[in-house]
């Protein structure tokens, strides 16, 4: 199982060798390292803990072991796999190869509070005569029974920010030199937004 922490750089566009535009996302893959690993035996489950992006030494502050990288996540192990890593290794995107199918989770970009219509895509209400301030309104939002707003109901409210996952992804280069993975199509988030790769 291969996996990797990077943060997004921005998208650009590649040719491929029959000369075909391919939109691709920049990612500064790792390197990262192992913290931990996990044993059926001993936590119920297997996965490894890698971190990414080491802290500035703090003179006054004695650092906690794990505590000295940015960000740490665990990447779960699939029944029956072992780790083929030890602790205090290093990993890089070496592990990628080209045309490597893919899968990257991040958070997506946050909007804010939205009203119905950017929120779900509500057309909202006829721009006829005497509408006045009512295009971009909900319109009915209950019923007479029961007479409550019924819980699940689309309304505006907190838009983005939620944890997206896109599958079925291609690596279209790997740059070892720079620490950089392009992979085909668009990721979530912003710039500089924390991704978990993993190979299919």
């Amino acid at each position: 199982m291969k996996f990797i922490l990077g943060l997004k750089i921005g998208m650009v566009q590649i040719f491929d060798e029959k000369g075909i535009r391919v939109p691709v996302t920049l990612v500064e893959a790792g390197p990262c390292k192992v913290l931990q690993l996990k044993t059926a035996e001993k936590d119920g489950y297997k996965s490894v803990q890698i971190g990414l992006g080491a802290k500035k030494a703090n003179k006054f502050k004695k650092s906690e072991k794990g505590k000295e990288f940015k960000f740490i996540k665990e990447f779960r192990l699939p029944e029956g796999e072992s780790a083929s890593l030890n602790l205090g290794d290093m990993i890089d995107v070496s592990v990628f190869q080209e045309n490597d199918k893919v899968k990257v989770s991040g958070m997506s970009i946050g909007k804010g509070f939205q009203g119905g219509v950017k929120r779900w895509g509500f057309s909202g209400r006829a721009k006829t005569h005497g509408m006045k301030h009512e295009q971009r309104t909900l319109g009915s939002v209950g019923c007479t029974i029961p007479a409550r707003v019924i819980k699940g109901r689309k309304m505006p409210g907190r838009t983005g920010y939620d944890r997206k996952t896109i599958s079925n992804l291609k690596v279209a280069k790997v740059d070892k030199d720079n620490n950089i993975l392009a992979i085909r199509g668009m990721l979530p988030g912003r710039k500089g937004t924390l991704l978990e790769i993993k190979a299919k």
